[in-house]
């Protein structure tokens, strides 16, 4: 009976502790939570306004500044990145938009698991489609006719630099709403040949204007490569080695990219890649860009980089797309940057 009673007392012992260890990891949770809804001092000015797809000189972000906007989509005048902010009520962790059509990656804890999802928005970033998403989201892209839309999710892993990751990269037609859930069902050309194999990923979308090319990265064997891709023929051609997260530029021309400069690491630095030559072209920007950049127009190119000392936020920055000149501060508290 003894005996019985000192299990008894140590399993209720475990079950207070773990209880007890249980809420101070929710009451952490939302004292952090809390903290981040705070205007932190020096943070820009934000306000709740509307905010529509089809403004013409406006550029849109994800305001990642602490405070009650946080995650919303937002927008400044392009001429005047540094005024005040206007914020939307729809929150996202990736953002995307062109010709008056948006794409936003929605990530939601749970009990069991985090729900994800991607919304399909039209240009009064009202909800036209929802659709399910696999994966933790990591990269979204509009064609820049607004035709197509492209998410990438991670299925498993947490970041590019991990020994063990596997993505998920789907293409949606917005008129038909035809979705490819995986890239990995096109066929590949790799070195002049059909290639196949069961570890191939893909990530990173970007859109020519004709409605049919693009370009991503594609993951096999260890090594990355630029791909070229055909949405109605269902293929994709290997094109260099060592690019990721491309962003075709406004003339079709070029593709800025992050290059991997160390081997097995999480060290990337921002190129520009002629499309015609393929001739790399390193960015004035010397700290490792772990994002897939956006044109502002057919000069600029523009990332996301950790904001000093502030968690979870980051800075937008951009930089001249020949090689020259210096980085600049574009935005503070700002991510996933879109051109109107």
């Amino acid at each position: 009976m003894t005996s019985m009673r000192r299990r008894l007392l140590i399993l209720v012992t475990a079950v207070l502790l773990l209880a007890g260890l249980g809420t101070g990891v929710v009451l952490h949770a939302a004292a952090r939570a809390d903290r981040a809804n705070r205007p932190q001092s020096g943070d820009p000015a934000v306000r709740a306004g509307r905010l529509t797809l089809d403004q013409k000189g406006r550029l849109t972000f994800l305001n990642t500044a602490a405070g009650p906007h946080r995650n919303a989509v937002a927008s400044v005048p392009s001429t005047g990145p540094d005024a005040g902010r206007v914020a939307s009520s729809l929150t996202c962790v990736r953002f995307y938009a062109a010709a008056g059509t948006g794409i936003c990656l929605q990530s939601n804890p749970g009990v069991l698991r985090q729900s994800n999802r991607a919304l399909l928005l039209d240009a009064g970033l009202r909800t036209r489609r929802t659709f399910p998403l696999a994966g933790t989201p990591s990269r979204a892209r509009v064609s820049p006719s607004g035709r197509f839309a492209a998410w990438t999710v991670f299925v498993s892993g947490e970041s590019y630099s991990s020994a063990f990751f596997s993505t998920r990269t789907s293409i949606l037609d917005t008129r038909t709403m035809r979705l490819t859930p995986s890239l990995e069902t096109f066929s590949v050309v790799r070195d002049g040949k059909p290639y196949h194999a069961s570890d191939i990923n893909f990530w990173g979308v970007t859109f020519a204007s004709d409605d049919d090319t693009f370009y991503a990265t594609l993951n096999t064997a260890g090594q990355t490569y630029l791909v070229r891709g055909s949405i109605s023929r269902r293929t994709v051609t290997t094109l260099v080695e060592n690019v990721e997260c491309p962003s075709l530029s406004p003339d079709g021309t070029r593709v800025a990219f992050k290059k991997r400069v160390l081997s097995r690491t999480d060290l990337w630095h921002e190129y520009v890649l002629d499309l015609r030559t393929l001739r790399e072209t390193a960015l004035a920007e010397r700290h490792s860009v772990d994002d897939q950049a956006a044109w502002l127009d057919d000069r600029t190119v523009a990332y996301a980089l950790p904001a000093d000392g502030k968690v979870g936020s980051s800075d937008l920055w951009s930089v001249p797309a020949d090689g020259s000149g210096t980085p600049r501060l574009l935005i503070a508290g700002a991510s996933s940057p879109a051109p109107l």
